[in-house]
This record gives C-alpha cells, structure tokens and sequence, in this order.
C-alpha cells in the first residue's frame, strides 16, 4: 500500500480517538458526577479543561510542527494524549480529572494541528483530495456513532475510567503506524515562535470562559466578572497588536483578508458552538431527565451519528463537483433546522421527540465536515498546512468552549428564572436556591437536593426544577439553531471558489464525468 494511504490511516486513527473520548464522555458524564461527586460546574469543565488547553496551544503546535517536523510533532502528540488519558482513568476527584483533561488537550492541540497538514501533504488539490478528505469525514462519523455506544457499554459495564484506557491501545497503533510508515515534513522558511502571542490568547480565552462558566454564581454584575469580561477584551487587544507587529505570528491576520478562509473559520465555529456544545445538554437531558442508562443514551444517539457517517463519504465525492460555498450552507442550515425541530421539548415527550432533529442535523454536520477540512488547508500555500490547520481546528475548539460556557450561563439563568416563576411566594423563590435547584437537576443530584428541604416543599420544588430544566434546554437549542443559520449565511457569502486550491481537470474529463453521473 502506497505511503499516502498509511498516513491517512494514521491521522484518522488518531482523530477517531480524539473524537471518540470526546463522545464517549458524553454519556459517561453522570457516573462521573455520582463516583466523584461533581457539581454542574465540574461536569462543564470535563469539556472545558480539555477544549480551552486545545483551543489555546493547537496554533502554537501547528507553528513548532512547522518548524520542528510534522511527523515528530505528531507522534509526541500521541503519547502525551495516551498518557493522559491513563491519568483521566486514575482521577481520584473532579480537580485531579480536569487537570488531566487540560492536559490531555495538550496532545490533542498538536495532534489536531498536524492532522490535515500530514493528510495535505500528500494528497494533491483535486479529486484525490476529496476522496481522501471524505474518508476522514466518515472517520469522524463513525467516532461520533459508535462513540455513544462504546462510551454506554463501557460505564455500564466496566465503570466511567474505562472510557480513558480505550485511549491507551488505539494511541499505541497509531503511534506504530506513524513511525514506520508517515514522511516527515516542515516548513523550511519558518524560524521563530511567537510566545507573546500565545501568552495573550491563551490567557484571554481562559478568563473569557472562566467569567462565562462562573458568571451565574457570581452575579454578571459583580467585581469578579466584570474583570474577568474586560481582562478577556484587553487581553484579546493586545494579542491583536502583537499579531500585527510580529515578524512570525502564529495568527497572520492577513489571511483572514482571503475571504474563504474566514468563511471556513466562521463555518467551523458556528457548528462547533451549536450542535458540537448542546450535546452536553442532550445528554444530560436523556440521562438526567428521562432517567436513561449510559448505554441507553448511547444507543438514542444512533440516528444523528449514522446520517453522519452516510452523508461524509458522499460529500468527499462532491468535493471536486459543487461549490464549497454550497455545500457549507447547505449543510449548516441542516444543523440549525435540526436544533429548531428539538427544541421544543415538552414534559410528557420521549426521547423520540428529537428523532426528526438527530436525522436532520447529523446530515448536515455529514455534509461540512469534509468540507471544512479540505477548504481550511487548501486556501493557502501548502507549506503554510499546519499553520492552517491549527486556525482552524482553534476556530473548532474556541467553538466548543465557549459554547459550552454560553449555553451553561443562558440554561441556568433561563431555568432558575422559571423556577423562581413558579414557587413565587415560597422559600423556595429566595436568593439561591432558583439556580441551585436547576444545577442539581442538571447534574443528576435533584433526590439529594430535594431531601434536604422540609418534606412539604419538595413536591413543588421537583415539579418546578424539571419545567425550569425544559425551559433553559429550549431556548439554548433554538439560539443554538439561529447560531447554525447565521453560519450558513456567512459561508455563502465569504467561500468563493476562486480562492481555493483545485486541480485543474481537462474539458474532456469533464464530460466524461458528466455522462458518468
């Protein structure tokens, strides 16, 4: 088998690990709250840790690929992913497996930066391009559907850790792939990292989440989140002044005048922080709403991730055929219509309920996903791939965390308001206790809270955190929806054809292809 198939072989392994901890975290969320004893906050930064450290360095590690060698770049990536995930596995508490998940985005940051950049390298603009980014689109369907499963069937059986030590023999074969069959590559014009730059994204971005995740606890008006929001500005104005002084920025702001590479980063980070970021609600929906199992909620998950997996391959075909342009708008306006058909979740439904929005949008997320892939490296020079790559996968991962913070904020305060709506009068309206009771009925620990209130109140407080529960999931699907839609009319508008990269095919071949079709 020639060499470019194994490093595709190599890059999709590794992003089938990366999204199948991602999915299969998901549904093993409320074991892991009951085991460690996690609070809504904590389960949020099982995602955050990981997406913030990965958002924040994944531009950093596509530069030191450059510069030091994509192939190496990538193996060390693999081996810091695995052993973090030995040590998520081994988390005796909340504290010790965020860290871990901020760590284990550290090997995901680099293996998410050189991942397209390897597969670019040796694919050739064009058909063969599609067809190889249709394979790692429908890699990527598969993680998202067997991930639920696998994820379910593990927590089950076996317990939440073994979701981490999945981790440990797919990093290894991947690692054996990449260091007998990928080529190594770099940059030879490259030469300096831009550490300013670095230091001041990665510190706004941590205080920009921080103040979101936080923001209902605190009070959005007091000191601590004020300062949080206006270090978050003043630290994204300086990295903007460093970006535009540097001789080497990890973020060349002249790119971003191409208007299909800003098209593309405004595509992955609009289904990034709609679909990607509510599954975390779903989820939490399905199991500590409806009272489903980890498998349970896995299986339920089926229809979304199999439409994704038809549809990938078949994007990857078009690649070459119709206009990125159109098949990002088409497939974003997928997403968005798919989170508008669940969001309307009523108390007496069944998880059947958000079957028409799972089929609807898991094509749609089918549909970009090869085709963010492709445009996001083949709008620049090829020796600028990494570079390309790691934007947009921070672009993806900026998406997710921020995402999953602004949701949060908007679910809690919508539901402690509902709350605070319908015990109007009790003790159970005054000060905290709104939002504490929707917190718990999210994290899956309302028996627990609700044992701690005098027995007489506890049948209205149960009644009033379940409505007030429905009522922040619908209005963060339906801005989740409009978040999609608003992605679709920026991509249609900003992806233009002429900007990208694509193999030249003869008049002739052309009207092969057309009577073939």
């Amino acid at each position: 088998m020639q060499r470019k198939w194994w490093t595709l072989i190599a890059v999709s392994v590794a992003t089938f690990m990366l999204l199948l901890d991602i999915t299969v975290v998901n549904v093993a969320l409320p074991s892991i709250r009951e085991d460690l004893g996690a609070s809504f906050t904590d389960l949020q930064w099982v995602f955050d840790a990981y997406a913030l450290s990965l958002a924040a360095l994944v531009l950093t590690a596509g530069s030191l690929a450059d510069r030091l060698g994509r192939r190496r770049s990538f193996a060390a990536g693999l081996v810091v992913f695995s052993g973090a995930s030995l040590l998520c596995a081994l988390a005796p508490n909340p504290v010790f497996l965020n860290v871990s998940r901020a760590v284990q985005g550290v090997g995901g940051a680099v293996m998410f930066a050189v991942s397209l950049a390897l597969v670019a390298q040796e694919f050739p603009p064009g058909r063969e391009r599609g067809t190889a980014m249709g394979i790692y689109g429908a890699t990527i369907g598969v993680a998202v559907a067997v991930g639920p499963l696998v994820g379910g069937a593990l927590t089950d059986s076996l317990g939440w850790e073994w979701i981490f030590y999945l981790n440990l023999p797919i990093g290894a074969a991947a690692l054996v792939v990449t260091a007998l069959k990928v080529n190594e590559s770099r940059d030879p014009n490259a030469t300096r990292i831009d550490w300013a730059g670095v230091a001041s994204f990665s510190c706004a971005l941590f205080l920009l989440v921080l103040a979101l995740v936080r923001g209902n606890a605190e009070g959005w008006g007091s000191a601590l989140i004020v300062s949080l929001f206006v270090g978050a500005v003043v630290l994204l104005a300086v990295f903007v002044a460093v970006e535009r002084r540097v001789r080497e920025p990890m973020l060349p702001l002249g790119l971003f005048r191409r208007h299909a590479f800003t098209g593309v980063q405004l595509a992955a980070f609009a289904v990034s922080s709609s679909l990607f970021a509510l599954f975390l609600y779903l989820t939490l929906y399905l199991q500590n709403y409806l009272g489903l199992s980890p498998f349970e909620a896995g299986v339920r998950y089926l229809p979304i991730t199999a439409l994704s997996f038809v549809v990938a391959p078949i994007a990857g075909i078009m690649l070459s055929r119709v206009q990125a342009r159109l098949m990002l708008c088409v497939g974003l306006v997928a997403v968005g219509a798919g989170m508008l058909l669940m969001g309307d979740v009523q108390p007496d439904d069944t998880w059947t309920g958000l079957l028409a929005g799972f089929l609807v949008g898991g094509a749609g997320v089918g549909l970009i996903n090869p085709v963010i892939a492709d445009v996001a490296v083949s709008v620049v020079p090829k020796e600028n791939s990494g570079m390309a790559a790691g934007i947009n996968d921070t672009f993806r991962q900026v998406g997710i965390a921020v995402g999953i913070a602004v949701w949060g904020a908007i679910f809690i305060g919508r539901g402690a308001d509902k709350v605070r709506e319908l015990t109007a009068g009790t003790p159970l309206a005054e000060g905290a206790r709104p939002r504490e009771l929707i917190e718990a009925a999210s994290s899956g620990s309302l028996p627990q809270a609700l044992a701690a209130l005098p027995e007489p109140a506890r049948d209205a407080a149960q009644a009033a955190a379940r409505a007030g529960f429905l009522d922040g999931l619908n209005v963060v699907l339906l801005l989740g929806g409009l978040v999609s839609l608003v992605g679709a009319v920026l991509a249609l508008w900003l992806v233009r054809e002429d900007e990208i990269d694509r193999e030249e095919v003869p008049d002739g071949q052309q009207a092969v292809d057309g009577r073939r079709a």
